[in-house]
């Protein structure tokens, strides 16, 4: 047999429920007045659906784009390497406010831009410096684009 010291025990009151018993108490009194109706379940809060506008694809693709230049710019030490980074966050401020989807999906767009180049290029080569023009020619494309289309 073994022996406890009273002094080190301390009281506790358990109550058992079978299981029978603790659902009829969890589901509340409809179940227990013999209703065979299920509780209601919690109606799960979906986020609210994100704002789109036409020209969400073509904002994305110029994120990509100022993504791209950033990386090109600053590996070849061009002046101005920053300023495409800046511009990126003025787009974001101006455009996405406080819709966080839609930020989020410009800013995953500058990184994968950023990150192509990023996986090439290493140095400044002239294909880089080439690549660098082109992508300039296709942002000023976009901007020019969405603004002619959709600005105010």
């Amino acid at each position: 047999m073994l022996s406890v010291s009273t002094t080190s025990m301390i009281p506790v009151r358990r109550v058992f429920l079978s299981l029978p018993v603790l659902a009829l108490v969890l589901a509340g009194p409809s179940m227990a007045q013999g209703k065979n109706t299920p509780p209601p379940q919690a109606q799960e809060i979906a986020p609210p659906p994100a704002a789109t506008v036409p020209y969400d694809d073509k904002l994305a693709r110029l994120a990509e784009v100022l993504g791209s230049v950033h990386y090109l710019r600053t590996l070849c030490k061009a002046a101005g390497g920053d300023e495409w980074r800046n511009g990126m966050q003025q787009l974001l401020d101006s455009e996405t406010g406080g819709e966080q989807q839609r930020r989020e999906k410009l800013t995953a767009a500058f990184n994968r831009g950023y990150r192509a180049f990023a996986s090439v290029y290493t140095d400044c080569t002239p294909a880089a410096i080439v690549a660098e023009e082109r992508y300039r020619n296709e942002g000023a494309t976009l901007a020019t684009e969405i603004t002619s289309r959709f600005g105010n």
